[in-house]
This record gives structure tokens, C-alpha cells and sequence, in this order.
């Protein structure tokens, strides 16, 4: 499991808030047009004031975040309120397995709270890889896309 947490320092109250993705539901699937992709259950856990989140996006060489797409019933705007906690939906396209970064890559964030709107960028913890010896760390997109891009190498579409 991957788990973040941003803390975002803009005035009084603001929101202090846990991201965690789920990789174990984590799947790749390939649409008719080739496009690789797997679907995201990104968790929300929030320990401060009531926020609304409004976006979430990351793009890099290799992989990119989709917009939410209401017809996947991905939601684009979740609210979630002080000491509770909500689960989005997005799905991340992998173009290019090899070039993935290997450096930590920010995910943005938007969001609007009863003070106003806020955005931050927020780098995720390393993904943890076992090895027969030992377990290595390596930066949250490449253990993604390695994940992704393994698991479809070793599946029905080749």
C-alpha cells in the first residue's frame, strides 16, 4: 500500500489530510484503441477541518492521472469532512513503461475549504518492492508502472 500524507500550510484552519492508493485491487487493462491503464482507489482520510477535494492530477513522461469520468462513476468532486474519510476512483494511462521517472513526481491537489480554495503538491511515499534478499524502495510512479506494466507482460494480451 502506498500512503501519503500532505499537509498544506495557507492561513488558519486548513485541511490535514492522509492519501493512501490501494495497489492490491490495482489491475491493468487495455481498452480497444491499445491505451494502457489500470483503475486507482485512491483512499481520502482526513484528521482536520472539512474540505472539498476539486481535482487530482499528475503527468510525467510516461504516465498520467485522467480527469474523474463521471460515465466510470469516478467522482470529480469529493467532500470529505474533519476525522472522516472517502474513497476516488481514477484511472492512471501508462504510455510509456520505460520512461517513467525514476526521481519522486508531485501529484496535484485541489481543493476548497470554508475559507477558500488551495491547491498543493504533494510527492507520495517510496513503493516498496520484496526481493529474494531484501526490499527496495523505489519512487511511487515506477513501482506503479513496473506493477502495471509487469503484470500485463505476464496476462492474456500478449
Amino acid at each position: 500500500m502506498l500512503i501519503v500524507t500532505g499537509i498544506w500550510w495557507s492561513g488558519v484552519p486548513t485541511p490535514h489530510i492522509r492519501w493512501s492508493i490501494d495497489d492490491f485491487f490495482l489491475s491493468p487493462e487495455v481498452d480497444k484503441n491499445g491505451v494502457l491503464y489500470a483503475s486507482l482507489n485512491i483512499e481520502l482520510e482526513n484528521e482536520g477541518v472539512a474540505f472539498t477535494l476539486t481535482g487530482i492530477s499528475a503527468e510525467m513522461p510516461g504516465l498520467h492521472l485522467l480527469p474523474a469520468d463521471e460515465t466510470k462513476k469516478e467522482r470529480s468532486v469529493v467532500t470529505v469532512k474533519g476525522g472522516d474519510f472517502e474513497t476516488l476512483t481514477r484511472r492512471v494511462v501508462i504510455t510509456d513503461c520505460a520512461a517513467v521517472p525514476h526521481e519522486p513526481q508531485p501529484v496535484r491537489f485541489t481543493y476548497r475549504t470554508w475559507l477558500g480554495s488551495g491547491s498543493a503538491e504533494v510527492t507520495w511515499d517510496s513503493w516498496q518492492l520484496t526481493g529474494p534478499a531484501e526490499r527496495l524502495q523505489v519512487a511511487w510512479q515506477r513501482g506503479l508502472a513496473g506493477k502495471i506494466c509487469n503484470e500485463v507482460l505476464s496476462t492474456k494480451w500478449f
